[in-house]
């Protein structure tokens, strides 16, 4: 019998993961992303393992991850039969992916404001 080691996330990976929820990240994103950015790359498998999340909540954060192109995909054949498994790893750095979040925030907030000084103008 083998003995594989998964990492999982610690504390400081659950504040990640938290700051990614309150910008309006998925739970099971925020999770998929923050342990993604600690490895080079991973199997589906190990992401459930390592992020607590099941196959299904793993499987829709992996699609909806790469909607946003910031994860990469890739089949791997495993030595002799059986079907073969998925390797994921980031697409791009977590830093660019946090000043894309950033850029979000920006123009969520400037929408706001434009929005706060419509409401102010319609109500003289």
């Amino acid at each position: 019998m083998k003995t594989i080691v998964v990492r999982q996330l610690d504390e400081k990976d659950e504040e990640i993961a938290d700051a990614l929820i309150s910008l309006g990240m998925s739970r099971n994103e925020a999770r998929t992303l923050t342990y993604l950015q600690n490895v080079d790359e991973t199997s589906s498998s190990e992401l459930e393992k390592g992020t607590g999340l099941h196959q299904p909540e793993v499987s829709v954060a992996v699609k909806l991850l790469k909607e946003r192109r910031w994860i990469k995909e890739r089949e791997e054949k495993k030595p002799g039969k059986g079907r073969p498994y998925k390797v994921l790893s980031l697409k791009i750095s977590f830093n660019e992916i946090v000043a894309q979040l950033e850029e979000q925030q920006k123009i969520g907030f400037e929408k706001a404001q434009l929005k706060i000084g419509r409401l102010k103008e319609l109500r003289q």
